[in-house]
């Protein structure tokens, strides 16, 4: 259900096969990693067997696990399950609901998955469902903006998962807006920003169709993260950003942005007062 843009600054022809390329990406890597489809290369796997993985799985499924073990259970893929049973479980074009297998009672946790990275296998150890919601568009942007590295000077917007590279057609690096968490059609700030991506989380984007809380899950909790109103992370790949703004957006505004400067990557916390947590290097465009 993501808008796609992407924009090349270049006066060659072909650009044109190279941005059919890059739009290509994102319905490979929503062919392996999305739960909203049945068939995907994600919802095959089983538990107890050790299944093969593409490198674009593996690699999403890696990820998430680094970052959970890193953030000590915030950051977790497995809450599909949880994910679900507040009414994420619809595929966007046709409405129908995605099954999701049957969690035990105590609740199931990164540990419960195990890669073999000689064979590149996944292995549920449990029944569970994965969610790669917070990595899997980041991979995609990233995977996407390989293909348009020639060209040198692009923009990759993704619903907002966004990646920079080089600059804007003024020749200035590129703006962007931070959407106002409270105030629609209004920015809280703007960056300028060249060959980074910049992501953010907000509690605004999806609402839980049940009325109850969003869809940025504390995964220690199984309740919406509540601290936080939004996250934006700018980061060297979109994968990187997506997943930390995500992450902080859990841990709350103090531990988040303590987060961010030990993962070395700049971002921006407004909670729902509107107070704002911030690293000292965001390049904010006033500055």
């Amino acid at each position: 259900g993501t808008l796609v843009t992407i924009h090349v600054v270049a006066e060659n022809p072909g650009a044109g096969d190279a941005i059919e390329r890059a739009f290509e990406w994102f319905l490979e890597v929503e062919e392996r990693c999305s739960r909203f489809n049945e068939q995907s290369e994600l919802m095959q796997l089983r538990p107890g067997v050790p299944t093969p993985a593409s490198a674009i799985l593996f690699e999403a499924v890696q990820f998430a696990l680094l970052l959970a073990e890193e953030t000590d259970g915030a950051f977790d893929p497995t809450v599909g399950g949880r994910m679900a049973a507040l009414g994420f479980n619809r595929e966007h074009r046709s409405g129908a609901a995605v099954r999701c297998y049957e969690e035990p009672q105590e609740s199931v946790s990164y540990r419960d998955v195990q890669l073999d990275c000689e064979q590149r296998r996944i292995t549920l150890l449990r029944p569970l469902t994965l969610d790669l919601g917070a990595v899997a568009k980041g991979l995609a942007v990233d995977t996407a903006a390989r293909e348009l590295q020639s060209f040198r000077n692009f923009a990759i917007n993704a619903g907002g998962d966004l990646y920079l590279g080089g600059l804007n057609p003024q020749g200035e690096p590129w703006l962007v807006g931070i959407r106002h968490p409270r105030r629609d059609k209004e920015l809280i700030e703007s960056l300028r920003v060249s060959d980074q991506a910049v992501c953010t989380s907000g509690d605004y984007e999806r609402p839980a169709p049940n009325g109850a809380g969003h869809h940025i899950l504390d995964p220690r909790s199984g309740q919406s993260a509540s601290k936080v109103a939004s996250t934006t992370v700018v980061a060297p790949s979109a994968m990187l950003a997506d997943a930390l703004a995500t992450a902080a957006f859990v841990l709350g505004p103090q531990d988040g942005i303590e987060f961010l400067d030990r993962m070395g990557v700049d971002g921006l916390i407004v909670t729902p007062e509107l107070e704002r947590y911030q690293t000292a290097g965001m390049p904010y465009a006033s500055s």
